[in-house]
């Protein structure tokens, strides 16, 4: 299979209109992650650039195991909606609440640094890319109907080794680990309320060894009787999957079909705690992992969806061990019948929503 890859300096690509007009939900995005499993600390830094206005929002979000239900039950979250347009100088991109993005070797090392005002939170950790800058297109629902400006919009994809330190209320934690970034330019991405109906997608990036590397982005699989089972209208021959491949021994492969299959959600939160996946690659070759969320957190960075991040640990059919972040997102039909599930649930009755 042939995965294209993209320039190391579309890192630093940020562009904004000049001439004409751009549509206002147009952005540009940078994501980073980390995580701690041992204590089941895991970490969401993120740079929304609106360049129609232009303006930003992001920052840090810190969780630690399971009960962040609210974004205010998090450990830490510095994550502002409004900012100036983010600093860029030479290499370095500063947010105006101190997220600092350092591309060392812009395609393959970034430094991340952050200090609370209070001085008890912050990171300095050194992300060295251990696969290529991979091409990738829409991977949000929507972006497939709306980003359609003659081919300039795109996306990057890569896994890092995580080396540094988390200070955490005070508390140190050595933070070594492997994890996925990505980033978008000139996405369109409609926040206006119907403009995509879709069921809850997940996002399962996983990094065994450099011998088993596994991405994909999906809706649970019909069949496996998902959550969302008679709120969406799915044609029988649509595949699960919109984005997926893997790496076995060295030899990047592409995915015929994903069949994922969640067999726990959280009670609240309602993304998936715990599922399994198989995955047939271009070779007719079947991949096996199962999943359980050690944290989850709700996050802000999409106010109109319900965005949920987590850590992951996973397993493959050898026995292997990784951990990553898992992240859902999902609109408001699925909301609201979860949450009406839920008070039955509790007795509370039908309750109209």
């Amino acid at each position: 299979m042939s995965i294209g890859t993209h320039p190391p300096e579309t890192d630093l690509w940020v562009p904004m209109p000049e001439a004409e007009v751009w549509d206002p939900h147009t952005v540009h995005t940078h994501y980073f992650g980390f995580s701690v499993p041992k204590a089941a600390i895991g970490a969401f830094l993120y740079i929304r650039w609106q360049p129609a206005f232009p303006l930003a929002q992001g920052g840090v979000c810190i969780f630690k195991g399971l009960d962040n239900v609210q974004m205010l039950d998090m450990e830490y979250l510095d994550f502002q909606n409004t900012m100036r347009w983010p600093e860029v100088s030479g290499h370095v991109i500063t947010t105006d609440n101190g997220l600092k993005l350092e591309f060392i070797e812009p395609g393959r090392v970034a430094r991340l640094t952050y200090a609370s005002p209070d001085g008890t939170t912050s990171f300095d950790i050194v992300q060295t890319a251990v696969t290529p800058l991979l091409a990738r297109g829409h991977v949000t629902p929507g972006e497939e109907t709306f980003s359609d400006i003659g081919g300039v919009a795109g996306g990057t994809e890569q896994f890092m080794h995580c080396v540094g330190e988390l200070v955490l209320g005070g508390e140190r934690y050595e933070v070594d680990c492997h994890a996925v970034r990505d980033r978008s330019w000139r996405q369109i991405r409609k926040e206006t309320p119907g403009a995509v109906v879709t069921p809850p997608v997940g996002w399962t990036p996983m990094y065994f060894d450099e011998d088993l590397i596994f991405n994909q982005i999906s809706f649970e699989a019909l069949g496996t009787h998902p959550a969302w089972e008679g709120l969406f209208d799915i044609p029988a021959d649509r595949p699960s999957h919109h984005y997926a491949w893997i790496q076995v021994d060295g030899e990047l492969r592409g995915i015929r079909s994903v069949r994922r299959n969640v067999l726990e959600y959280h009670p609240e939160l309602y993304a998936a705690t715990k599922q399994e996946i198989e995955a047939e690659d271009d070779t007719g070759r079947l991949h096996r992992f199962t999943g359980e969320a050690i944290a989850m957190t709700a996050l802000p960075a999409w106010p109109n969806t319900g965005v949920r991040d987590s850590v992951y640990r996973w397993e493959d059919e050898a026995g292997r061990v990784t951990h990553c972040t898992y992240q859902e997102m999902y609109f408001d039909t699925y909301q609201r019948a979860m949450t009406k599930r839920r008070l039955v649930d509790r007795g509370v009755g039908s309750a109209a929503r």
